[in-house]
This record gives C-alpha cells, sequence and structure tokens, in this order.
C-alpha cells in the first residue's frame, strides 16, 4: 500500500499541525484466511499472528536495569534456562512473560492444531502417532522460530530498504517510511545511536553519506521513520526528497557513542535546535516506556529546550506536548526566534540565564545531550561550562557530562 500524508493545521489551534491524509493508492491484497484451514494449519501463514501486545508488555521488563529483548514469544522454559534470571523478575513480570505462551495466538497457533494432528493420527493409525508428534513439534518450533524478531542493521555494510510512506510535514520536511524485510524485523538500533545514509548525487564524483536519527524504535516491527529536513546544500535530504514509494535507501549502522541505559543519571538536561530534536525523542520516548507505572524502573528527571525560528519550525510539538501531558517526569519549553503574538515560551537564542532556568544544575548526577545546527552547539558548550557544567570534548564520549550528538 502505497501512502502519502500531510501535516495541516488544525483549525482550533495554528501552532498544533495535525496529519491529513491526503493521497491513498491501495494495492490489491490478498485477505487472511479466517477458515478451518487457517486453524488447523497456522503454519502455512494463512492466520498473521498479533504479537504487538505481547512485544509492548516483554520490551517493559528489566534486569538490572538492562532491558530484556522484545520477543514475541519468549521462553516459557526460562526458569529452568536460568532460575536466578527468573526469580529476579517478579510475579507480576513473570506472569507477563508466560502470558505470551498462554494467549489466544499461541493456543490458535500451535497447541490447538499440534492436539489435533497427534489426536487424529492416534485415531486413525496408532501405529504412525510418534511421526505425528514430531511433526507437530517441528511445525511449532519453526512457528515460533519464523516469528522472532530479527535485528537488520550491519555495521560495516550497507543494505537497501524500500520507501514506504512519506508524509509531508511542511514545504521542506517530512517523515520517510522504510519497510524492513519481514514484518517482525527491528531496526536494531541501541537508545541514542544513529544510522548512516548513503547515495550517490548527480555530479558527485563519490558517494555522499550522512548520519540520522529514526523518530522510530524497536517497538515498532517492520519499519523505522526518519524525520528529515530539506536544507539547500543538503545532498542527501535533497535525494531523500526526490525519493518516490518504491524505491530504496542505502543504510548502514549503528553508530555512535551514546547508547542509554535506564537510570544512567538522576537528570538529563537537553538543548535542541530543528532536526536535532530526533535523538532527543529517541531518548525521551525510551525514558517513558521505562517508567515504573509501565513495569520498568526508570526514574529519570528529563528536561528539554527546543528552539526554533518561527512557530512552523517546532518539529513534533504535539508529540512532545502529549508526552510531557503524560508524564511528570518530562518537562519541555520551546524558544523561537519569532514568536507570534501572545507566546509564553522564550524568545531569542538559548541563553545561560534560560539554561539555568529550565534545566537541571550541574551535578555528579546530571548530563546536558545538546544537538542542533553547529553555530548553535558551539554556543551551548560555552554556556554550559559558564554554568559549571565540565568542558564538552571535541568529540564527545558517553561517560561526558556534556554529550554533542
Amino acid at each position: 500500500m502505497e501512502v502519502v500524508t500531510s501535516i495541516a493545521h488544525c483549525a482550533n489551534s495554528p501552532h498544533l499541525r495535525c496529519p491529513r491524509r491526503t493521497t491513498l493508492t491501495p494495492t490489491s491484497t490478498r485477505p487472511i484466511s479466517r477458515s478451518c484451514w487457517g486453524l488447523f494449519f497456522p503454519f502455512l501463514g494463512l492466520v498473521e499472528p498479533k504479537n504487538e501486545e505481547h512485544r509492548a508488555t516483554i520490551s517493559q521488563l528489566y534486569i538490572d536495569n538492562k532491558p530484556i529483548p522484545a520477543h514475541p514469544l519468549p521462553s516459557p522454559f526460562l526458569w529452568l534456562q536460568d532460575p536466578f534470571c527468573y526469580l529476579r523478575l517478579g510475579s507480576r513480570k513473570r506472569l507477563a512473560m508466560s502470558s505470551s505462551w498462554t494467549s489466544s495466538e499461541a493456543i490458535n497457533g500451535m497447541y490447538i492444531p499440534s492436539a489435533l494432528l497427534v489426536i487424529g493420527t492416534a485415531i486413525v493409525k496408532k501405529e504412525w502417532l510418534p511421526y505425528a508428534a514430531a511433526l507437530a513439534a517441528i511445525l511449532s518450533g519453526w512457528k515460533v522460530m519464523s516469528n522472532r524478531q530479527r535485528k537488520v542493521l550491519n555495521p560495516t555494510e550497507f543494505q537497501n530498504f524500500e520507501l514506504k510512506e512519506k508524509t509531508i510535514v511542511s514545504h521542506n520536511v517530512a517523515i520517510y517510511r522504510f519497510a524492513l524485510p519481514r514484518p517482525t524485523d527491528i531496526l536494531g538500533l541501541p537508545i541514542g545511536q544513529h544510522i548512516s545514509l548513503a547515495a550517490t548525487i548527480e555530479g558527485q564524483s563519490k558517494e555522499i553519506m550522512r548520519s540520522y536519527t529514526p523518530i522510530s524504535s524497536d517497538q515498532e516491527a517492520g519499519y523505522f521513520d526518519l524525520l528529515v529536513k530539506v536544507y539547500p546544500q543538503g545532498n542527501i535530504s535533497k535525494h531523500l526528497a526526490g525519493l518516490r514509494i518504491g524505491q530504496t535507501m542505502k543504510v548502514r549502522g549503528p553508530k555512535g557513542a551514546m547508547v542509554y541505559t535506564p537510570n544512567m543519571v538522576k537528570k538529563i538536561g537537553m538543548i535542541a535546535g530543528g532536526t536535532g530534536i530526533t535523538p532527543m525523542l529517541q531518548i525521551i520516548k525510551a525514558i517513558i516506556r521505562g517508567r515504573p507505572r509501565n513495569g520498568g524502573n526508570d526514574t529519570t528527571q528529563v528536561d528539554l529546550i527546543f528552539a526554533n525560528v518561527n512557530p512552523d519550525d517546532i518539529l513534533l510539538k504535539e508529540e512532545l506536548d502529549q508526552l510531557a501531558k503524560e508524564d511528570d517526569g518530562f518537562r519541555v519549553y520551546y524558544v523561537l526566534n519569532n514568536p507570534p503574538e501572545g507566546w509564553e515560551g522564550g524568545v531569542g537564542f538559548v541563553t545561560p540565564d534560560m539554561i539555568k532556568a529550565k534545566l537541571p544544575a550541574a551535578a555528579p548526577d546530571t548530563k546536558v545531550l545538546i544537538c542542533g545546527p553547529p553555530p548553535m552547539v558551539s554556543a551551548m558548550k560555552k554556556a554550559t561550562e559558564s554554568l559549571g557544567f565540565k568542558k564538552a570534548g571535541l568529540v564527545s564520549k558517553l561517560d561526558d557530562q556534556v554529550f554533542c550528538f
């Protein structure tokens, strides 16, 4: 299915942009069978499993502050394979893991077909019973393995990913959705890291590469989203803008020194400019996903200063506002060079006074993350240093108090 959408202003708020579908060109698709054959032989692929709920549940599990990799059907024998790990999960989390194996998908997709195969064989020809049992075990195992999530990123080789959808945000900003090889595949990008995009541009002798941070995460299987602003001198951004649905882009990764882990510090201050919001959003969403109310243990406090020129330049504002509304541990402060009448946020450039008022003070358990245009990043390095933070290095490292993407 080819989908092109655009972002339009809401009638009740000129500064909020809401998605509006403008073009929808469906291709012919084969409906999923709901017949008895789909029930008895799901391993033929006639019934599509619904594992999103299970992935969401399992992805919230943590052991020693390290997330357990999302898996549609985690092993029911974890208690036997690693009893200490199993006991440390806690009763609620053990129940979450076992629920995947007692779900309707597991029952209809493995247990019932296997039981029918074995029972039917026992009734018709008992001497074939061992073969039927072996076949049922093989098919059930294949069913489980075929639904396992696979990380597709390769840090040493570029791969081609097909453009599936394009969402027009403004005249020079769009969200590009690229399909992964299988619906259950995940990108395999650690929180805080980014990917490299490469293309051969007309008139250029060498292949051009640029780094981007997806706004999607491994919680969303089958695709990844890139929010990209087209700049006059941006070779890759202009190349992306010219891509048509069905064309491919070369991608390699993961890369980058930042790898976020729950509670790595007590407080995080963020300063973002323009599309520099993308790595910040990735980390913010990971922190909120890991809150105790969601089954995790992440209590990190996050404050964000998001600077732009005009109101229309504030990317992902609706999502940021919604996250701030839902989570008491996340606050966002907007700064504009050209604010509209009645604007309640900051005005002009981000200043040391602004940082002092809106971000946590320098402390051993505090980290500041910066991402934006080079002049802004340079200015923010000096501003944070003047406020008592350790001087940012030329190349940021994970342990730096001030980390620049």
